[in-house]
This record gives structure tokens, C-alpha cells and sequence, in this order.
């Protein structure tokens, strides 16, 4: 069975250590596991200890990881725009089509359209490449975004194949009148058919494989946040995994996090009126930060004994 799992919630709630976790123990299992960060914080490297880039690296048996960068792979899908551009379009008008691509790199919409097609690419390669791919998703609102924008892009790309269609044919038209009708391609027409393809493919694989794991510390401000989040997943036509609370502390402590406790429950009782039981994990305040295949590995032992059934 393939697995794609997203790790997502407010910064500085441990997603980036879980997923590595989870991550350690699928490749433990015998799985080809990949695992990225989309974060544009990345700590998945500090949490595995080592260095990673843009291209996946091997870094245990089983286990290949990697940080992508959006701005990186916005940069490298404008030089391909920029290409089919300098085929497709009349040469006095290049200029500034180069201009206006050079601002757009920097682009929000831009970087996340990037990203998206990346992720796409890695999607694209679980059950060839790799049997897992678990990603280490940007805080809530930027994970979201990203996972909603296949349902986006796909209409606006469908509209922009069409008002090129238009300008082909005319284009054609005025060809025949003056006698010169052969039919040239237009790479920059492929591309945004084969774009929409890929756009439409992944959306259907991910509604149908992925699932989308909320982590949280049991304090009311990621708890607002994780229940709107929960709301947003399903409407974005993904499933919503188990939620994880992270750090929740034992009824044996005392002094300081014992005071904490009050906060805790209430928070604890608000997440067990929406969600049932089974789908809802609770992993203790571990002393120390789990880093490392050791102590990632410890961490997985912990989720599987908290319930976590992926």
C-alpha cells in the first residue's frame, strides 16, 4: 500500500520532528521512504542531522529527504516560461515578456504555483521511486494554500489554452489569406494543456491516496487554528488523518506544568467533541528534543504507543 501524508499546523508545534519520526519508521519497515520540507524555515535537516538541499539525499537505509525551496523552483520554472516565450511570441514584444517574468519570480502566486509543481513531480513518483512520501508541510495557512491550488490553477490554465487557441487561429487565418498556411507547433499552447493534465492527475491521486495530519500543542491558539484547518482540508477535497497533540503533559507533574494542566483539559475537551477518539493522538512532553535516527527513532515508538495508526 502507498502511503502520502502531509504534516501541517502553527509554527513551533513539533510537525517538523513527527513527521521525521514517522518518516524514520517507515523506512525502518522496509519502505522507500521519501520525505521533503515545503517549510520556508526549514529545520527538517537540523532534525535529522545533516545537511539537505533541493534534489532527495539518501540519509538512512530507506530513507531519502530534502528541502525545497519555492523561490528556487520558481526560478526554474520562469527560465522554461521564458523559453517557450522566446519560441512562441513575436520578437518585438520579448522584452517585456522578460521584464514582467523577471518581476513575477518573486511573486507569491508565483513561488506557490512553483512549489505545487515540484510537489507534483515527487507525487508523480511514489510507487516507481518511492512506496511513501511524507512532507513536512509550511505553518497551516501555506500548506493549505498550496494543497488547494490544483482546484485553482486548473480552470485558469484551461482559460488561458483557450484565449491562445484563439490567437492561433486567427493567426492561422491571416497565414491561409497571405498564402502561407503551414502549421507550426506552439510549445507554449503544449505546455499548458500537459500542465492542466498533470494539475487535474494529482488532485484526483491526492484526494484518493493522501491524508493530511494536524499537529498542535494543547494551548487555544493552535487549537483555533487546527479547527478552522480541519474545516478548510475537507474542503479542499483531501481527507483529514488523525490530529496529533503534541506535548501534552502527564497527570503525574507537578509545580509549573501541573498548573498548565487546566488549560490542557479544556483544550483536550474541545478537540474530543470534534473529533472521535481513534482520531485523535496524544503524545506526552518528552524531556530533551528527539533529534537524530536514534531519537527519532524513539519518537516513532512513542506515536505508535499513543495510538497513531496511519
Amino acid at each position: 500500500m502507498l502511503l502520502i501524508r502531509f504534516f501541517g499546523g502553527k509554527g513551533g508545534v513539533g510537525k517538523t520532528t513527527l513527521a521525521a519520526a514517522f518518516a524514520v519508521a517507515r523506512a525502518g519497515a522496509g519502505r522507500r521512504t521519501l520525505l521533503v520540507s515545503t517549510d520556508p524555515a526549514h529545520s527538517l535537516g537540523d532534525a535529522l542531522g545533516g545537511e539537505l538541499g533541493e534534489e532527495p539525499r539518501a540519509v538512512a537505509p530507506l530513507l531519502w529527504a530534502a528541502e525545497i525551496s519555492g523561490e528556487a523552483q520558481a526560478r526554474r520554472r520562469i527560465a522554461e516560461i521564458t523559453t517557450d516565450a522566446e519560441q512562441a511570441l513575436p520578437r518585438e514584444v520579448l522584452p517585456a515578456v522578460r521584464r514582467h517574468l523577471a518581476r513575477a519570480t518573486e511573486s507569491p502566486g508565483t513561488v506557490e504555483s512553483a512549489l505545487l509543481d515540484r510537489l507534483t513531480e515527487l507525487v508523480e513518483q511514489v510507487g516507481d521511486r518511492w512506496d511513501d512520501l511524507v512532507v513536512d508541510s509550511a505553518p497551516t495557512g501555506h500548506m493549505l494554500r498550496l494543497l488547494s491550488l490544483p482546484a485553482l490553477l486548473a480552470p485558469w490554465i484551461e482559460g488561458l489554452a483557450r484565449q491562445r487557441t484563439k490567437a492561433r487561429d486567427a493567426d492561422r487565418m491571416v497565414a491561409g489569406l497571405l498564402g502561407r498556411a503551414e502549421e507550426q507547433p506552439d510549445p507554449l499552447l503544449e505546455r499548458l494543456h500537459a500542465r492542466r493534465a498533470r494539475l487535474e492527475a494529482v488532485r484526483s491521486r491526492l484526494a484518493a491516496e493522501a491524508l493530511v495530519h494536524l499537529v498542535l500543542v494543547p494551548e487555544h491558539l493552535p487549537l483555533t487554528e487546527t479547527l478552522r484547518a480541519a474545516e478548510t482540508v475537507a474542503e479542499t477535497g483531501l481527507r483529514l488523518g488523525q490530529v496529533i497533540v503534541n506535548r501534552v503533559v502527564p497527570e503525574t507533574e507537578t509545580g509549573v506544568l501541573a498548573r498548565r494542566r487546566a488549560q490542557q483539559d479544556e483544550v483536550l475537551a474541545r478537540l474530543a467533541v470534534r473529533f472521535d477518539e481513534p482520531d485523535l493522538v496524544r503524545v506526552p512532553l518528552l524531556p530533551g528534543t528527539l533529534t537524530g535516527r536514534q531519537g527519532l527513532g524513539e519518537l516513532a515508538e512513542v506515536l505508535r504507543e499513543a495510538g497513531f495508526d496511519p
